[in-house]
């Protein structure tokens, strides 16, 4: 399949009082053209920084790019400059952030929200782009939207400002829709809503999509691919089903034992993974999970675990998987 967007061991630090915080460490992945992509792992581990410096959000200082490549569409989007980047934000790549209230501007209506990218990538004129923008609040299930559009963000529900946010960043007919934690504000019904209206929209318009979630139970329902990620690195990846009947990972078994379970008996309880994630200024000579994990061994302290392929989509940074520590298990 065609990847639109190729990550390669992108590296993003923070410059703080008490040193550098080295958010993310070496991250590579990619996104097939259609394709819908969870990236789940638990806060503080990445996810968001990834997704932000994709779009090339994150202020600078106190963050610095040390190394990689995002590739979108055959350009390297970390060559680019703020100018060049605007023409690419909102035409070609939309976000959905996490809180719609606080992303919204609250002086505007929505109407003029949804339109401002139309005037500037589509080089519509006004009225034009308020036709749109009333298309495009239909489209998202906002009823009456003749009226909604000359409203203001305080007059809609959650979900309503959610729906919104989905209009502005699907407005320009993205390729790539990056959507970190979309539902986490929102009542599980308004979630249900959410879920299917992307999951329709990626079918209609076949938009690629990257989920940033901790909803085990979202990425089953909306995705393809599933990364992990765990202090600030990529420790497994594979295909949903892959992921979900056969992890690899200690991590990715201990997110799947804490998740509750239609299956699961009433005295059976949950399985939290205990501990803390590791000090990002000062991070793990080996894998970042050894001191949360029951299976660590001596190696895991001191080195890196490389990562093994156990197929074409299926891979995982655990010493455990190594065909060596396979051949002493047995």
């Amino acid at each position: 399949m065609e990847k639109i967007l190729d990550v390669q061991d992108l590296q993003v630090s923070f410059r703080v009082y008490g040193g550098e915080v080295k958010a993310v460490r070496g991250v590579s992945f990619h996104v097939n053209k259609g394709e819908a992509v969870a990236i789940v792992g638990e806060s503080g581990c990445g996810k968001s920084v990834t997704a932000q410096t994709i779009m090339r959000l994150i202020p600078s200082p106190p963050s610095m790019i040390k190394g990689g490549v995002v590739n979108f569409k055959g350009q390297d989007l970390l060559k680019k400059n703020e100018k060049e980047m605007q023409q690419v934000r909102g035409k070609d790549i939309g976000m959905i952030f996490q809180d719609p209230m606080t992303s919204l501007n609250p002086t505007m209506t929505v109407g003029k929200q949804i339109s401002e990218g139309l005037i500037k990538h589509q080089n519509m004129t006004a009225e034009k782009a308020r036709k749109r923008a009333v298309e495009m609040l239909s489209l998202v299930g906002i009823p009456n939207p003749d009226q909604r559009v000359k409203q203001y963000p305080h007059e809609f529900s959650g979900g309503m400002r959610q729906r919104v946010m989905i209009a502005i960043a699907l407005a320009c007919n993205p390729d790539l829709l990056i959507a970190d934690e979309p539902t986490t504000a929102l009542d599980v019904t308004i979630q249900a809503q959410i879920l299917r209206l992307m999951k329709d929209l990626q079918r209609d318009l076949g938009t690629s999509i990257i989920l940033i979630t901790h909803d085990l139970g979202v990425v089953a329902d909306m995705c393809d691919r599933v990364i992990v990620m765990y202090a600030g690195k990529v420790v497994e990846t594979g295909t949903k089903h892959e992921i979900f009947k056969n992890p690899k990972h200690p991590y990715t078994r201990g997110l799947l034992r804490s998740v509750p379970r239609l299956d699961q008996k009433k005295d059976e309880p949950l399985i939290p993974i205990l501990g803390t994630p590791p000090d990002l200024i000062k991070p793990p000579a080996g894998c970042g999970f050894c001191a949360r994990c029951d299976e660590a061994m001596e190696v895991c302290l001191t080195q890196d675990p490389a990562a093994t392929q156990f197929s074409d989509t299926h891979m995982a940074r655990c010493w455990m998987a190594h065909p060596l520590a396979q051949e002493v298990a047995q």
